[in-house]
């Protein structure tokens, strides 16, 4: 059966669910949704999702938002056995914590550095620079324990946070002071099937389109 996601392309977290579908093998009916026209506030959207945000999936009727609920929903059911997100009870709780942690640290932290530069035109903070470089400097310490943010294999927590680093690669943003980061990444981008056309691609245009808004 084929599930439709709501996305807008560029978007960490819809390049998230994505890759995660694309590694598991589960058919996604992908339908646009203009963020910047807003058409996440159409009457037909909001009826089935409240919160107006994307991701949102709707699978045979059964509705879900929020990435990191719906990679979970869709490894839990399509591909249990997945290492993706590990059986054993510990290396699971490790992939939740790395989860929270890109949600509530890493993407927290980095969206007050890009949001402000990209939507609003406003230089740098230094206090939000200051925090993103800290939860930098976290995963950096991470990634010299393991191969992976969670462990020895790929799983859910490095998906949810490559698509949440990439999208920096807007704003041309320098990661080579943290090696361990940059290795990983490069090793991340050549395992995950169809990255390029998931996330290079819409990144390519976001820029594009960045650079002639401040063009103006």
């Amino acid at each position: 059966m084929t599930i439709d996601l709501y996305h807008m392309p560029p978007s960490g977290p819809c390049r998230a669910v994505r890759m995660v579908a694309k590694i598991i093998g589960v058919d996604l009916n992908l339908k646009n949704v203009d963020l910047m026209a807003g058409e996440q506030n159409k009457p037909e959207f909001l009826n089935m999702n409240p919160e107006h945000c994307v991701p949102t999936i709707d699978d045979d009727g059964f509705v879900l938002w929020e990435s990191r609920a719906i990679m979970l929903y869709l490894v839990n059911k399509y591909a249990p056995g997945s290492s993706l997100y590990p059986k054993d009870v510990q290396q699971r709780a490790i992939v939740d914590r790395l989860l929270y942690f890109d949600m509530g640290t890493l993407f927290k932290s980095q969206r007050e550095v890009f949001y402000p530069q990209v939507f609003k035109g406003e230089a740098p903070n230094p206090e939000s620079e200051k925090n993103y470089q800290t939860a930098l400097g976290y995963l950096e310490g991470y990634l010299s324990k393991s191969a992976y943010v969670a462990g020895d294999k790929l799983t859910l927590a490095d998906i949810s946070i490559i698509a949440s680093l990439s999208m920096m690669e807007v704003l041309d943003y320098d990661i080579s002071t943290y090696p361990n980061i940059s290795a990983w990444k490069a090793k991340v981008k050549e395992e995950v099937p169809d990255y390029k056309s998931i996330n290079d691609e819409p990144l390519q245009g976001f820029k594009a389109w960045v650079k002639s808004k401040q063009a103006q």
